[in-house]
Formats: structure tokens, sequence, C-alpha cells
């Protein structure tokens, strides 16, 4: 692992309509008699029981059809059990998770009871790791337990996944306060993929900085997923918190590695001169999409302005990559609120605030799209656009310095259907300016 700085030149379901439903069950013939009848009502013809059997089972298929699918963490029920003390958990077999993991067969669930585990986990087994509420994965004095699947740098991580499909972490505040390193290498990570596939969801990883003796040190991330040559990895990570990270919160690496990063909360540090932080990156042929994530607080103070600005933090990062989808995600207080740097990819109906210095939407590269985005207050531009074939249409833009900033020399632009508020220049296409300088971790 190592750092770098960079600058840019569902399945299918049968659909059942309501109406449908209504229009298959007919109306009971219900006969009533006089009171001295001897009966109050007929059943003859089973109408009712018809209706009694068919009104359920269609409000069933109805329901079913409307119910979107999600990825699934496996939901059986735990064979392996941890409890640090067995005061919560009196029957666990183990005391370690790492003991556990070494005990653990393909497809085995482990439950973690409450407690503090102080110790790094590796994972080379497919299984799940389902944590109770409580249950605090903090290791002292860590040391490299890893090395990169490309570059082959050395990583001291939290958990570490190597070589294997079907590992999903479910429920764990993972911290590193005590990580102990005292140099830039090994690379600290909170929770790392390497050539491996699974689920990472509902977790709070938080604390991955190694302190203010080593504040510029390129390390310290949350979340990360690298792979190797030749080799494949395929993670979900939603649901997580993540949280007092050094460099980057989530980040997924390499040609062969595809992610899915849904629904986390991801905060920066805020304004510091010591680095420039990543709220998500997907960067250097990784391919994958970003969706309905919240990504604050990344921002590096020595950038003061467009003018003064040796490198920048992002809330989304796309470095290298292409064909990234990055939709429904709320951005603020970022200095860059999303950083495109490839071609084709698309950056759809974001809620983006308070791009610090810079900019909403940057797209560098070819055939991008920045469309149906709301954004609001940018100092540099709304959206910015150096390329060729790229798009910026049906955007909402309020308080930009600038709306959509083009470089000159950028061709086949369509520039169409944005509305601006409150911005004094809603269209601008100047001289070629330096590039932008985007800081990603490798």
């Amino acid at each position: 692992m190592t750092s770098c700085k960079a600058q840019l030149y569902p399945r299918t379901i049968p659909q059942v309509s309501r109406l449908g439903i209504l229009c298959r069950v007919k109306a009971p013939a219900l006969t009533i008699y006089p009171a001295n009848g001897q009966e109050m009502a007929s059943w003859r013809g089973s109408s009712v029981r018809k209706v009694l059997f068919v009104l359920p089972v269609s409000l069933f298929i109805f329901f079913s059809a409307a119910r979107p699918a999600y990825p699934q963490i496996s939901n059986a029920s735990a064979n392996i059990l941890v409890d640090d003390d067995k005061v919560q958990c009196p029957t666990a077999q183990f005391t370690t998770i790492q003991a556990a993991v070494n005990a653990a067969n393909s497809g085995d669930v482990i439950r973690v009871c409450a407690g503090t585990y102080p110790e790094q986990v590796t994972i080379s087994t497919p299984l799940t790791l389902r944590a109770d509420n409580g249950v605090v994965v903090i290791p002292s004095g860590m040391t490299q337990n890893s090395t990169g699947a490309s570059g082959g740098g050395s990583i001291a991580a939290i958990f570490v996944v190597q070589g294997v499909q079907g590992v999903d972490i479910d429920g764990f505040i993972v911290d590193g306060s005590n990580n102990g390193l005292i140099g830039c290498s090994p690379q600290l990570i909170g929770i790392d993929y390497e050539n491996s596939s699974g689920h990472i969801r509902h977790n709070a990883v938080r604390h991955m900085n190694l302190g203010s003796a080593l504040p510029g040190c390129q390390s310290g991330d949350g979340i990360e997923v690298e792979t190797g040559s030749g080799s494949a990895s395929d993670v979900t990570i939603s649901d997580n918190s993540i949280w007092d990270y050094q460099k980057n919160g989530i980040t997924g690496n390499e040609q062969g590695t595809q992610l899915s990063v849904d629904g986390n909360v991801v905060s920066g540090i805020g304004p510091t001169p010591n680095i420039a932080q990543n709220g998500i990156q997907i960067g250097f042929g990784a391919a994958g999409k970003i969706t309905n994530n919240t990504v604050s607080d990344n921002i590096y103070s020595i950038c003061s302005s467009s003018a003064s600005c040796p490198t920048n933090a992002t809330g989304i990062l796309v470095f290298q990559s292409d064909g990234v989808a990055v939709r429904n995600n709320s951005l603020a207080t970022n200095q860059i609120g999303v950083f495109i740097g490839g071609d084709n990819s698309v950056v759809a109906s974001n809620t983006i605030s308070n791009s610090v210095a810079l900019i909403g939407v940057t797209l560098v590269g070819n055939d991008n799209s920045s469309v149906r985005n709301t954004l609001t207050h940018a100092d540099q531009a709304a959206i910015y656009i150096q390329g060729n074939g790229n798009r910026a249409t049906g955007n909402d833009i309020t308080d930009a310095a600038i709306g959509v900033l083009k470089i000159s020399g950028s061709t086949g632009s369509t520039i169409a259907n944005n509305v601006f508020h409150a911005t004094l220049i809603t269209i601008q296409d100047p001289a070629p300016t330096r590039p932008i300088g985007v800081s990603p971790v490798r």
C-alpha cells in the first residue's frame, strides 16, 4: 500500500395490480331471510369462502411484488459462540474472535457476545461474523498482518479478509484508538478485504488515525477493498458509520474490484492542514456504484481558494476508473462534493451543499454526466467540466460563484435545462486553467 498525490488533465416478479386483485374477486351472493326464517344467510356457491381464500393470497402476491430485493447477509442461526468473559453468554465455546474463526468451517455463523476484544482478526474461511450490541474490537500495539494485493505494501488491519469469497461482517464497533503504530507504515485500516468478497454492514469504524505525532501520513482508512492482478473482489458495504479516519473513509482500488457502497454515513475530521481526506474512493480501475450515502467534513485547509490549492479533499472521489454510478447521496462541507476522473460515469440525483473553496461536481474525462443534482453554495463553481462529450442537464443550482464552468477545448458538451438561483454567472467557458489536484490513496 502506498499513497499518492495525483493531478488530472430484480429478479423478475409478475406484476399484479390492485385493480387486478379487485376485479378477480366476485361479490358474495349473500341472501337475507326474514327473522323467523330458518336461515339468516345462505352460503350457497361458496362465494364467501372463495373471497376468504383469494383475497389474502392476492394481497400477498401484490406486496411481494412491490417489495424491492436487497443483498442479504446470512440469517442462519449462529453455530459458534464467542464471549470474552462468558458473562453474557456462559455457554460460549471461545473467548476470542480469532480462536472461533480458526475453528470455523465454511459457511459457519459466529455470534460474538457483548464485550471488549483487544485483537486483530484474520479470516481466510467463508463465514459470517455477527456481533451483539456492545461488541468493541480494539487492539493495542497493532502489527502488520497483511500485504496489499496489488502493490505489496504492509498493512495493519483490525479485520483482514484474505483470498476468500463469502465473508460477512455485521454489527461490530471497530476502534483504532490504541493502534500504537509509530510510523507511516504499515498502513492502518479498520476492515480490509484483499482478493475477497462478501458484505460489510452495520459496523461503526472509528479512530483510524495515527495521532498527533504522524498527522501527515497517508494512512488510516476505515474500510478498504483491493484486488491483485488476475483476481477478483466483490464487496457490498452498507449501513456503516465511519468517522475519525486519517485518510479515507471507504476505498475500493484496482481492476477486478467491484464495490457497492450504499447507505453509509462517512464523516471526515473537518478542516485540517495536515492531510487531504476523501470520504469514499473508487479508483485505479475499480468499478461499482455509490448510492444513498451521507458524506461530510472533508476539507484540506491549505486549499483556501481555487487560486491557492495545491491539492484538495473530496466527498466522493472516482479516480482513473470508468462507468461508476454516483446516485442519491447527500454531501455537505467537502471541498469537492463529487470528483469524476475517468469516462462514462453518472452523477445523478445527489444533494450537494457547501463546497468549501471549490466545486460541487467535477467532471474530468469524457462522456460523463451530472444530471438532476441539487447543488447549494459552491465557492468556485457548482459544476466543472473538462473533457469531451460531458453533460450537465436538469440540475438545480443555488448560490454558486459560477453555475457551470466549462474549460475551453472541451468539445461536445451538453449544458441544458439547468435552473439557477442567486448565481451571478450561470455558464462560463474560460481559457484552460491548471489541472485540479486530487489526493487518492493507493
